[in-house]
């Protein structure tokens, strides 16, 4: 005899982009970089520009630049993936190639960039090095963490995490956002 087991739904949320309800899994997605998080309202008028995409940190003596990425992680055992909207800081010059091809539908290379958003599940998460991919289309850069730095984070991109643990990163997401 063969037991048929449910499938788990997985919670409606409404979307914070679009407006719309959606059942799929939700990106998990910050709106700025944690750089930026850090500063005061204060600073974040007068020494911060952000958008959607881009970001950037005026200090007297630098100027912090930050992209939008994603970085899909495994999740063991089912098809479905984890897809999470992050930052990344850059160079100077890898900024500024990003930003001149940013609507150059045909532009593809690699940056290394630090990752720059902290993913709760993992405390500090800034300052991972990474690989940044920019992708055909204008879909956004996609992020590879350097496989041979010592972290948490990059040992679960690396080896993948359980449904259970995604199910519950997202749950938590919606409700600090709900």
């Amino acid at each position: 005899m063969f037991w048929k087991r449910k499938k788990k739904k997985f919670p409606e949320f409404k979307c914070t982009e679009c407006g719309k309800i959606h059942s799929e899994w939700p990106a998990l997605a910050f709106n700025s970089p944690a750089n930026y998080n850090n500063l005061s309202d204060k600073n974040k008028e007068e020494i911060g520009k952000l958008d959607t995409d881009f970001c950037e940190i005026h200090y007297a003596d630098q100027i912090d630049r930050f992209i939008r990425v994603t970085l899909t992680q495994k999740v063991n055992g089912i098809c479905e993936n984890l897809e999470y909207g992050l930052w990344v800081s850059l160079s100077e010059k890898s900024y500024f190639n990003y930003k001149e091809n940013y609507n150059n539908q045909n532009h593809e290379t690699g940056y290394f960039g630090w990752l720059c958003s902290n993913i709760a599940e993992y405390g500090d998460t800034s300052s991972i090095p990474c690989d940044v991919i920019t992708k055909t289309g204008n879909s956004r850069p996609e992020i590879f963490p350097h496989q041979d730095f010592d972290h948490p984070f990059v040992k679960d991109y690396y080896g993948g995490i359980s449904k259970k643990e995604a199910v519950k990163r997202i749950d938590e997401m919606i409700k600090n956002v709900g």
